[in-house]
């Protein structure tokens, strides 16, 4: 939690925290900020001190509204830097920098973080090694660092984020579900738009982006609505032009965020619409019977890849490939089982089988609990996920429900009997 940061600064050696980048759709800033119209900001956090932000004079109500110790760049940027620097602007940058952290005298071990273009910003950080030789700046990894270790544990305010992000989801996914089962069906088994013609994954993206719009949330990457053979491709996103047929596997998986670079939520389901092949019906049970399984036996602390190894060892049994005997498999059991979720749409913990047992379901994690089986060559793959909340009083919660089915029954077609 946010609580943790001075701690785990402490434990990571790290004199104070350094955060590049917008307020918006930028994680760590995002996550000491709140969010808003701040752009090409600075935020520095001594350990046992509280963050200050360093903003344009032009967003300096935007700024305020963050609640934070603000001040304005322009009172460290001279006139002067413009002309030393003969137009390096990278260079104009770390010398305001540089007179920050003089007047802040900062010394020693500084964390680096935020999103940022990666080519200025290597541009400043060689030039204040120069000017401010004093301060050693340390890069993390992506895996253990203090902002993925605080966010790793979420507080109820946050969980109430995410849960609302999973009402809105589970809110469109339902609207999709009734505006494909309300199509006509032609003779060929295509599903059809008002007008006669086909309906493809193009049209109801729309009306997913549209409708998730309309709720106050975005998708920041592409929702993957994938039919057929890219159903069998875990992170395919579909082909615009696909048309939607019966009795074809569609993979449904949502993960919107709020407006602004806020708190995700991820979700999966796999549909056939109308009927379901008999093969495809097997895949789909057996992954729901390890979904129940691991939600069954959720454990309180324990390593998240206890249950990753399970996943493996009973999809084998099936008859399937996993990761536990085959290296990168392009079908069967391809993927992990999960992940946290927050403001980041992958965070600690993760379920890898070589991940360290530090990743674990301790209170507060919120997780992804996705089993899936993938075929690509048969035209077919399936996925089931839902996100959890490992609640400080021991239970674990679903954060939105929503039902398996796996068929969804068509409103104008019925099938024909011999």
């Amino acid at each position: 939690m946010k609580s943790d940061l001075d701690n785990l600064m402490k434990t990571h050696h790290l004199e104070a925290i350094l955060v590049l980048g917008d307020a918006e759709n930028n994680p760590p800033m995002y996550y000491l900020t709140g969010g808003g119209h701040v752009s090409g900001a600075i935020l520095i956090k001594k350990t046992g001190e509280g963050p200050v932000l360093y903003y344009k004079d032009m967003e300096r109500e935007e700024a305020a509204k963050t609640g934070l110790t603000t001040r304005s760049m322009s009172n460290y940027l001279k006139e002067e830097y413009y002309k030393d620097a003969k137009g390096d602007q990278s260079l104009v940058e770390a010398m305001c920098l540089a007179n920050i952290l003089s007047e802040i005298t900062l010394k020693g071990r500084v964390g680096i973080y935020g999103k940022v273009e990666l080519s200025s910003a290597l541009a400043k950080f060689n030039h204040l090694r120069r000017l401010a030789p004093e301060v050693e700046w340390v890069a993390e990894s992506a895996l253990d660092s203090v902002f993925l270790r605080a966010m790793e544990t979420k507080d109820t305010y946050e969980v109430d984020r995410i849960r609302r992000m999973g009402k809105i989801t589970t809110e469109v996914v339902g609207l999709v579900a009734a505006y494909l089962t309300d199509c006509k069906v032609s003779e060929g088994e295509l599903l059809l738009n008002d007008d006669g013609t086909p309906l493809t994954i193009r049209d109801v993206k729309g009306k997913i982006n549209l409708w998730l719009a309309e709720r106050g949330a975005v998708l920041p990457e592409d929702v993957i609505f994938a039919i057929g053979r890219d159903a069998g491709i875990p992170h395919s996103v579909g082909n615009p032009e696909d048309v939607i047929t019966l009795g074809k596997t569609i993979v449904f998986d949502i993960f919107p965020a709020e407006q602004g670079g806020g708190y995700y939520y991820d979700f999966t389901r796999t549909w056939c619409l109308g009927y379901a092949p008999k093969e495809a019906q097997e895949l789909y049970d057996q992954v729901n019977e390890i979904y129940e399984k691991v939600r069954d036996n959720f454990d309180l602390n324990a390593p998240f890849s206890t249950y990753q190894k399970l996943t493996c060892e009973y999809f084998e049994s099936k008859g399937h490939k996993s990761l536990l005997n085959t290296s990168a498999p392009l079908d069967g059991y391809v993927h992990t089982l999960g992940h946290g979720v927050g403001i980041n749409i992958h965070e600690r913990p993760f379920s890898r089988l070589a991940i360290g047992d530090d990743h674990r379901l301790v209170p507060g994690v919120v997780v992804t609990l996705e089993p899936g089986l993938y075929y690509p060559a048969k035209g077919m793959g399936v996925r089931i996920e839902d996100t959890y909340w490992f609640r400080p009083d021991g239970r674990i919660e679903i954060l939105a429900e929503y039902p398996y089915d796996f068929v969804l029954e068509m409103k104008h077609w019925h099938k024909k009997t011999t």
